[in-house]
């Protein structure tokens, strides 16, 4: 259950952001390879190629990440499949405590 809250709670944080322009110059990042000056890093604009990609800007998500719509398409994945499974689990327990 925290993994589903955890997910949907970080679309929706995504879902939410301004989307920021490609090249923009961004003041703050958790990114330990760009703290050091490093320029390149993999996973460095995945997180504003998905919220580009929720304002409905595929090719500005492109310019981000290529990979940000095949991680939008994981994460709706993963999402979905917890809560198919947190509903087989509350089914599974309330069967339980009606013959109890």
């Amino acid at each position: 259950m925290k993994e589903l809250i955890f997910w949907v709670l970080a679309l929706t944080a995504l879902g939410i952001a301004t989307p920021e322009e490609y090249g923009h110059v961004h003041h703050f990042t958790l990114c330990p390879l760009a703290n050091l000056g490093i320029e390149w890093c993999p996973g460095c604009g995945l997180g504003r190629a998905i919220t580009q990609l929720l304002h409905g800007n595929i090719t500005e998500s492109w310019k981000h990440h290529w990979f940000g719509i095949p991680a939008l398409f994981i994460i709706v994945f993963r999402i979905v499949g917890l809560i198919k499974l947190n509903i087989k689990l509350f089914k599974i327990k309330y069967k339980e405590k009606r013959y109890v």
